[in-house]
């Protein structure tokens, strides 16, 4: 890796132009925001902009320490990319933070031809070649948020607080309650989110269903589902269930009916969420709602949101903690880890999340 500078030299940076790229998956872009607030506290005259997925964009429009929301369409033509990147090193960046670590984001960084290009350890596919400074205890193996923390550290605020940051608008949010309609205070919400992204990620609709018709039964929970519109039919399954399980049961199925700001305004106004390791699991906890995480093929203290409010459940096969997309066990023992993950270890984790956090509600829940 290159290292033109020393990490010592950073308080010497005098940066008016800065330049996140951090174009997706959605739980990443939630755990690094945390710290445009160290930037804007160390470079307080600076504009600071973002480079963000165009699908992701509308989650960080209007975040107060955002200047320049710079979207990327990651399928376009190559006379886009050319245009994109002649863009980037018009803006005449100081510092550019390449917090993605992959071949196209090293191109990004590259091509601003920034003073400072800095990168992280995790690092992939040679973009490391783009960066003059890489910040140390950001590998592989460091819990997401820490990894992306570690910017604060070398800047030397690391005690700050951290905090997303995302402004949810009256709208968004007259627009949640109107979905939730919660005539009662008194009844908990309870958000499921069942999909992810990879197959060995998703634990069964099925499992979901019967937690969730627990949580009814037991707390008298209303339950909303989420989700994007291809997790439609998942969302669906999993509504009939409950429906079948517990008649009397309220359940609200808002798949693919929300934008991000709109999906974080229903996390916000949610009790609980239960969820797999996905992207609405990061935004929810880094908006303060308790989660309850199911974690198979990715680990718990890799992946899962710090801190004590929420209760993480992980697999024991020997496979877990892998970050395979695929299973690697074939005939009956594939997606064993499904099962093995039984309905009743994360009943009981759902329990205490609700148990403990009913008694500190005041408004929302009893």
């Amino acid at each position: 890796m290159s290292s033109k500078y020393s990490i010592s030299q950073l308080n010497k940076i005098e940066a008016k132009r800065i330049c996140v790229i951090k174009p997706s998956a959605l739980g990443d872009v939630v755990q690094t925001l945390p710290i445009l607030s160290v930037l804007s506290e160390r470079f307080p005259d600076s504009e600071i902009s973002w480079v963000i997925r165009d699908s992701f964009a509308n989650l960080i429009e209007g975040h107060p320490n955002i200047d320049h929301v710079i979207p990327f369409s990651r399928h376009s033509s190559v006379r886009y990319w050319w245009r994109f990147l002649k863009e980037l090193k018009q803006r005449q960046f100081d510092l550019v933070l390449d917090l993605q670590g992959l071949l196209r984001t090293g191109i990004m960084t590259a091509s601003t031809c920034a003073p400072w290009r800095i990168g992280i350890e995790a690092a992939r596919e040679g973009s490391h070649l783009a960066y003059n400074l890489t910040i140390p205890d950001t590998g592989r193996l460091v819990p997401a948020y820490l990894k992306y923390w570690r910017v604060a550290d070398a800047l030397g605020f690391g005690e700050t607080q951290r905090q997303t940051g995302l402004i949810l608008s009256n709208e968004d949010t007259t627009w949640a309650k109107s979905k939730l309609d919660r005539k009662n205070n008194l009844v908990p919400i309870l958000a499921i989110h069942a999909g992810a992204q990879w197959i060995t990620k998703r634990w069964p609709p099925e499992s979901f269903a019967a937690v969730g018709a627990k949580a009814i039964r037991r707390f008298r929970c209303n339950v909303v589902l989420v989700g994007t519109a291809d997790e439609r039919p998942l969302t669906s399954q999993i509504q009939q269930l409950l429906h079948k399980f517990v008649p009397t049961g309220r359940i609200i199925n808002l798949a693919g009916e929300t934008t991000l700001k709109q999906l974080a305004a229903v996390l916000t106004e949610s009790d609980f969420l239960l969820t797999n390791d996905s992207g609405p699991m990061h935004l929810a906890a880094g908006l303060g709602t308790p989660v309850t995480g199911i974690f198979t093929c990715t680990s718990s203290l890799r992946s899962g949101p710090p801190g004590d409010q929420h209760e993480l459940v992980s697999t024991n096969v020997e496979c877990a903690g892998s970050y395979n997309k695929r299973c690697p066990k074939r005939g009956p023992q594939n997606l064993c880890c499904m099962e093995e993950l039984e309905i009743s270890r994360v009943w009981q984790a759902l329990f205490r999340l609700i148990s403990k956090h009913t008694s500190q509600k005041s408004g929302k829940a009893a």
